[in-house]
């Protein structure tokens, strides 16, 4: 559904609120992946209607609702990461959701749809481990484990064995746990969007009276 219309019109800002909040509220429902990484990792579905937002609004819009759930989410509860996991989701969410949006935009068609989540996939797992291993899981060590990263390596060896040092760990733990969540999301917004488009359809008709 490619917009013509301003991006600042009423019908889109409805949509990119109504997004927003919806993604927000899913950050709640959280729960770990200890067969994938330790328990400060958590699997949320708040990408889900910001994906579904990107392929009706665009990437910019994606981009906007991804922010505006962590603004209500810093509104609502205060941070207890030292802001590192809010980062993290934000940045982590846009890699998956822009190229997915990009894509969509240029092939508004079924397969740039599935082109598209399978690009923003990549650069989801990619992305994550890129910043874990030199953004993210340094500041986080530094806040938290007092500068060292032992205690992060023993964390991560009651997962995989194999770990070793904060690079193997942001391999071995954080890539497949964001592989397994953007293909989840994937598989959820390839089930529902068809179906969310005509919710987004009435809204826009209602809003353009």
């Amino acid at each position: 559904m490619s917009q013509k219309k301003p991006f600042f019109s009423v019908s889109n800002l409805v949509l990119i609120a109504m997004f927003g909040a919806m993604a927000f509220i899913l950050m709640y429902l959280e729960f770990p992946l200890l067969f994938l990484a330790p328990n400060f990792y958590k699997m949320d579905f708040s990408e889900l209607p910001v994906l579904i937002g990107s392929f009706a609004l665009g990437p910019v819009a994606g981009i906007v609702i991804e922010a505006l759930k962590i603004i209500l989410k810093l509104l609502f509860k205060p941070t207890s990461t030292a802001y590192i996991g809010e980062l993290a989701n934000f940045l982590v969410g846009c890699a998956l959701v822009v190229p997915a949006g990009i894509i969509y935009k240029m092939n508004h068609t079924r397969k740039g749809a599935f082109l598209g989540m399978i690009t923003g996939t990549v650069c989801m797992a990619v992305a994550g481990g890129l910043l874990n291993a030199f953004l993210l899981l340094p500041w986080y060590i530094a806040n938290f484990f007092g500068g060292s990263a032992d205690v992060l390596i023993q964390m991560g060896q009651a997962v995989h064995k194999s770990v070793n040092s904060v690079a193997t760990f942001a391999i071995l733990l954080v890539v497949p746990f964001n592989l397994f969540k953007a293909i989840v999301i994937s598989i959820l917004t390839l089930l529902l969007y068809k179906h969310v488009s005509r919710l987004i359809q009435t809204t826009i008709k209602k809003n353009e009276k």
